[in-house]
């Protein structure tokens, strides 16, 4: 009698990357990169002076953005992330900004090089997705 193979579980980025500590580490890097580099003075100008909220609500995004429990709907519903993000105005620089933070939070977060490039090129086409002010430029 053949043994009946169960199939691989394929891990979510969020187990890859080692869930709710490593990832409340990535975004307090993304937070504390907004805060100390003048280079992204633009983006830091957008939030309020206690980066927590912000912190905070990027983090229970990504959580189910990357597989994990979906925190963020549960509290606030569908991203819409176009629409949350429509009263601030972001161009290309704004993005940049914001991609420059998350490039160095992704570098000093512990994870496989692969997951950091297919997070890097998400979180990218994302951030592009977000323009809003001059988009044909």
């Amino acid at each position: 009698m053949t043994e009946i193979q169960e199939p691989e579980l394929t891990e979510t980025p969020y187990q890859r990357l080692g869930g709710e500590n490593v990832l409340r580490q990535l975004v307090l890097k993304f937070y504390d990169n907004m805060n100390e580099m003048p280079e992204v003075r633009g983006i830091r100008k957008m939030h309020g002076a206690d980066l927590g909220g912000a912190a905070d609500k990027l983090f229970k995004f990504m959580s189910g953005w990357l597989g994990g429990p979906d925190l963020f709907i549960q509290e606030y519903g569908h991203p819409r992330l176009r629409a949350r993000h429509f009263p601030f105005p972001i161009g290309v620089d704004e993005r940049n900004q914001w991609m420059m933070c998350m490039d160095k939070a992704l570098d000093e977060t512990p994870m496989d090089g692969d997951l950091r490039e297919l997070l890097r090129q998400a979180l990218a086409q994302t951030a592009t997705h977000m323009i809003n002010q001059n988009p044909n430029l």
